[in-house]
């Protein structure tokens, strides 16, 4: 290997590393808001490649188990595959007290985990992988019967300064455009509002006891969703054959994208972070 392509190749491996270490550092403070207890049982929703999943492990400690679901396969991902992200992860010390299962569907969960109850949910910026909002709706409904507790964050759509106004044309413009996609494995697909989020955990017997705002001024999203927004969204548009006029309006709020991304800094949206307790285990209570 050339000295030039050497040093390219410690470059890149230096910046995913700090990557890395950015996103999990965030996600270990999520755990701390939401008072993860040592030898807890945890079924995880959207695990991806387990970066929520590790520090879940880490908080419950060898005495604990966390279950890591996710609806895609071990070959869905980049630049690591979930499999090989989380068959990483699996080797650690980590690895004894976390059990993996993909293409996993709480709606028809009956045939991986049998009765099996959990004493947390945890859904960590996943919510939005969902097909529609009704899917959203069941699943958290169907989950109120595996655990007595909740553990979630999100992104708040709402911008607290112009220079979170592009991750939100981004997260927008992917939306729409995913509204007409039949089947998909986008991250983004149905993004709700934080209040609307709130009440339908209230509509599907969840009852929230604390919310707060999660820090997120240091993590990358923003310029992954702003990247992927630029690359593909025009073009999806027109291969899924939607009108013409629609087409206009994609391609017009990726100029204005556009614009105020080159007149402006980026910072990710904020987001929040909440804690919601299982109705009927209350009325137990």
């Amino acid at each position: 290997m050339e000295v030039s392509a050497k040093v390219k190749s410690v470059t890149e491996s230096a910046k995913y590393m700090e990557v890395q270490r950015i996103q999990s550092e965030y996600r270990r403070r999520l755990v701390r808001d939401w008072r993860i207890e040592s030898g807890s049982t945890i079924l995880e929703l959207g695990c991806g490649q387990g970066d929520m999943t590790a520090a879940l492990a880490e908080a419950t400690g060898p005495e604990g188990l966390v279950t890591a679901t996710d609806i895609a396969s071990r070959e869905y991902g980049a630049p690591l595959t979930l499999g090989e992200a989380t068959d990483i992860l699996k080797a650690t010390p980590f690895g004894r007290q976390i059990e993996f299962l993909f293409e996993f569907d709480i709606l028809n969960a009956e045939s991986r985990i049998g009765e099996r109850t959990f004493e947390t949910a945890v859904m960590a910026h996943s919510s939005w992988y969902f097909g529609s909002f009704e899917q959203l709706r069941s699943s958290l409904s169907v989950l109120g019967s595996r655990a007595q507790r909740l553990c979630f964050a999100e992104w708040d759509l709402e911008p607290k300064s112009i220079e979170q106004v592009p991750h939100l044309l981004a997260i927008l413009i992917q939306s729409q455009v995913e509204s007409f996609k039949r089947q998909s494995s986008a991250n983004v697909r149905t993004p709700l509002p934080r209040a609307k989020l709130i009440k339908l955990l209230g509509e599907t017997g969840w009852q929230v006891t604390s919310v707060t705002d999660a820090d997120t001024h240091d993590l990358q999203d923003a310029r992954w969703e702003i990247d992927a927004c630029l690359q593909s969204s025009a073009e999806e548009a027109r291969v899924l054959d939607l009108p013409p006029k629609f087409i206009e309006q994609i391609a017009s709020q990726i100029e204005l994208l556009r614009t105020v991304e080159a007149s402006h800094s980026i910072r990710p949206l904020g987001a929040y972070s909440l804690v919601a307790e299982n109705s009927l285990n209350l009325a137990k209570g």
